[in-house]
């Protein structure tokens, strides 16, 4: 029944990191779908031209709609229901294993695995935490094309058009956090918005220190009348330097991350295999009526908190 048990937990897991794995592929290829192009017909005549006109004043008023409609706040990251309940799930199945593996207790191993209800929470901060990361790395290349376009002389509000035109180039998926961003602002100008103004609420929706400065900076600068041209080329340095000396530190603990999560997971193993290879030399670790089970919780929560101390350690933040 026990070895039942372990290969109907083990068999789900595979399955689940399957469906993981092919939902993401799914995912990489939507994002890859192009927008719709509308092609250019010159118009015969007159009423042709202002059938067009009208097409595409729609289109625009729709674009604007879509896009206005889709302000992000970067401090908040929410879970869908199918997301929450996969997190919960997996996190249940996971907890459940360990639980069996240490108490062989089907009460016991319920209980952790209600514990996995909880972990959508944590999942949920370190989503947030990605898309902070990515949103900052995309940055870093729209500060460095609005630096260039200014220093060729062209004014802020056509750098901002020339900034979504380059960032197409490096990223095709028009739902790019940066672009979409990007486009807003340009929207807004249009409207006859300041660029201050636009500038600022996407500081303040990224929650992201180093947007929030350049933002201070931009402003003050242009209220000021300074030599806006040499302030963004110097602040953008300093964020892109910022930003290159924090890729290279993640580069250099990734493979410490990772021997960190073998570590973690190895005693697991050993005591799977000590169980199936020598069931009796483990059996009285799981009598309840001895101290087995109090050592066992001992030896999870050295693990557990071995675990914890290791990301801790390895969340360098420059």
């Amino acid at each position: 029944m026990t070895d039942l048990v372990i290969l109907i937990i083990l068999i789900g897991l595979i399955i689940t990191y399957i469906y993981v794995v092919v939902k993401r592929k799914k995912k990489e290829k939507e994002m890859q779908m192009e927008p719709a192009v509308i092609e250019k017909l010159k118009p015969d005549t007159e009423l042709e031209l202002l059938k067009k006109q009208h097409f595409m004043e729609k289109v625009k008023e729709k674009s604007n709609r879509e896009i206005e409609a889709h302000l992000v706040d970067y401090s908040v990251y929410r879970l869908t229901i199918k997301e929450y309940f996969f997190y919960a799930i997996l996190a249940a199945i996971v907890f459940f294993f360990i639980g069996y593996l240490f108490y062989e207790s089907f009460i016991v191993s319920f209980i952790l695995a209600g514990l996995g209800f909880f972990y959508p929470k944590i999942q949920k901060k370190k989503l947030l935490e990605q898309r902070k990361e990515k949103l900052k790395v995309q940055f870093k290349e729209a500060i460095a094309s609005l630096s260039s376009s200014l220093a060729a002389g062209r004014s802020i509000e056509n750098s901002f058009k020339e900034v979504v035109a380059d960032l197409y180039l490096l990223y095709p998926d028009p739902n790019t956090y940066i672009i979409r961003e990007f486009e807003i602002i340009n929207r807004r100008i249009e409207n006859g918005e300041t660029v201050e103004n636009a500038i600022r609420d996407f500081s303040v929706r990224s929650d992201i220190e180093d947007i929030i400065n350049f933002a201070n900076v931009f402003i003050t600068c242009k209220r000021t009348g300074g030599n806006l041209v040499e302030v963004i080329r110097r602040t953008s340095d300093i964020i892109s330097e910022k930003i290159d000396i924090q890729q290279e530190v993640s580069v250099m603990i990734a493979q410490k991350r990772f021997e960190s999560r073998i570590l973690s997971v190895a005693p697991l193993g050993m005591i799977l295999l000590l169980k199936y290879s020598a069931g009796d030399y483990l059996a009285p670790m799981y009598e309840w009526s001895s101290s087995g089970p109090i050592i066992m919780t001992v030896c999870l929560a050295i693990l557990l908190f071995a675990y914890w101390l290791s990301q801790k350690i390895m969340n360098i933040k420059v």
